[in-house]
């Protein structure tokens, strides 16, 4: 979850705005977010208000729809039935309403192929049995919340062993996440599709919640088929944390896919990026901020931009990136070195990335991909011919590591035939 540019933030803000316009008029500028007119309230409606501390389970049969900041608190399970549709209601800032699955907590939300588990808007129109809604779009962004879990597993703060997580209050005890606990078993997310959400945390833009946030979960926890679909802010992002993620899509988010931050240590396997046109960072890549260290590894996957960038390695970033395959982004894309940090990590081979295929505009050389930006380099480190030498090249044969099929038939994406080029 980062700041970035005000011209976006204030675009993205008055889209979301306009959505939520109590009067419902329209927007003048064609790139602002239609107006959206609410649902009428639907059969078998649930709505969720306040905490879960002990076991519940919600069922296909019914629309829960979050009226509250819910949290599943310590001890407590949550299990969801496949083809459950979930809907977050609308609020922002200190009345914003996430799900969060505390520290020793669980989510039990094992969808299937033919029956994804859905968490979107209280403004979509989606109906039992569906799998897409038909009066939102992609750039119906910051309707609600997201879905934040929370872990044991370790993490890198500046300070300590444990962190608060963005968006939970101070007061509540249940937005602590980190520990000692690598194998922390957090549930399961399992065909899980979340839209539309990251709604603004402080008022004017630049604090916002993601799709997916997971905070110092650990390898215990199983987590595949995913997707975010239309976030304000990021799509996924990892706080720390072990876990492991396969057969992940994130689709039009607002700022970065795929963020990675406090030395998180799992291996990403199989995504898939849509870009839209605000989308910023593909990857933006964090490493430790504190004494613990840690590194990633995310292989397989395609990547289709837009306006925004490849990548962006900050902050002492660690870890191996491989086996992508890029195209339709701009030819000023690049692939940075943010800082001296960086640089380091990467002639030390701490952070590597490596056997990437970039299907770039005409013109564009590798080497106008490769951008270090550290003010003194390590002496005789070139990234530009390092970069190279990792195998990364200008082509259009993607590498192995990536399987469409994972993705089709239960993704928003999919269903809206977005997946043909992949």
């Amino acid at each position: 979850m980062k700041n970035f540019k005000l011209s976006r933030k204030l675009m993205m803000g008055a889209a979301v705005a306009c959505a939520l316009s109590v009067s419902l008029s329209s927007c003048e500028d064609d790139e602002e977010t239609p107006p959206v007119t609410p649902p009428t309230v639907q059969q078998g409606q649930v709505d969720v208000n306040g905490d879960i501390s002990s076991d519940v389970t919600w069922t296909s049969n019914n629309i829960y729809v979050l009226k509250s900041r819910v949290i599943v608190k310590s001890g407590a399970t949550l299990t969801i039935e496949p083809g459950t549709i979930i809907k977050g209601d609308e609020g922002a800032e200190a009345d914003a309403k996430p799900l969060v699955i505390a520290k020793g907590a669980k989510i039990m939300a094992q969808g299937t192929a033919a029956n994804p588990i859905i968490f979107t808007s209280i403004l979509d129109n989606i109906k039992q049995g569906e799998k897409v809604g038909t009066n939102l779009t992609e750039s119906n962004r910051g309707l609600w919340a997201g879905l934040v879990i929370l872990g044991d597993a370790p993490i890198s703060p500046k300070t300590g062993t444990t962190d608060r997580i963005e968006g939970i209050p101070a007061s509540v005890a249940e937005g602590v996440y980190g520990g000692s606990n690598s194998a922390d078993n957090s549930g399961v997310l399992k065909y899980v599709s979340v839209r539309h959400a990251g709604v603004e945390l402080v008022t004017g833009g630049g604090n916002e919640i993601n799709g997916i946030t997971l905070g110092g979960v650990g390898s215990g926890t199983t987590i595949e088929h995913v997707e975010v679909i239309a976030n304000l802010d990021d799509g996924i992002e990892w706080f720390g944390g072990t876990v492991n993620v396969s057969h992940a899509l994130v689709a039009y988010q607002g700022d970065d896919a795929f963020d990675v931050d406090q030395a998180y240590s799992g291996t990403i396997s199989n995504v898939a990026y849509l870009a839209g046109v605000d989308s910023d960072h593909a990857l933006e890549i964090d490493g430790p901020e504190g004494a613990l260290q840690g590194s990633f590894t995310l292989t397989g996957g395609k990547l289709k931009g837009n306006k925004g960038e490849y990548a962006d390695f900050r902050s002492n970033a660690k870890g191996t990136v491989e086996n992508l395959y890029f195209w339709n982004f701009e030819s000023s894309a690049d692939v940075e070195l943010d800082n001296d940090g960086v640089s380091v990590n990467y002639n030390a081979g701490e952070l590597t990335m490596r056997n990437c295929v970039f299907n770039a505009p005409t013109g564009v050389a590798l080497a106008d991909i490769s951008k270090d930006n550290a003010t003194t380099p390590p002496t005789g480190f070139d990234f530009d011919v390092e970069f190279a030498a990792d195998n990364n090249t200008i082509g259009t044969t993607a590498p192995s590591g990536f399987n469409k099929a994972e993705f089709t038939g239960w993704s928003w994406a999919d269903n809206k035939g977005l997946l043909s080029d992949f």
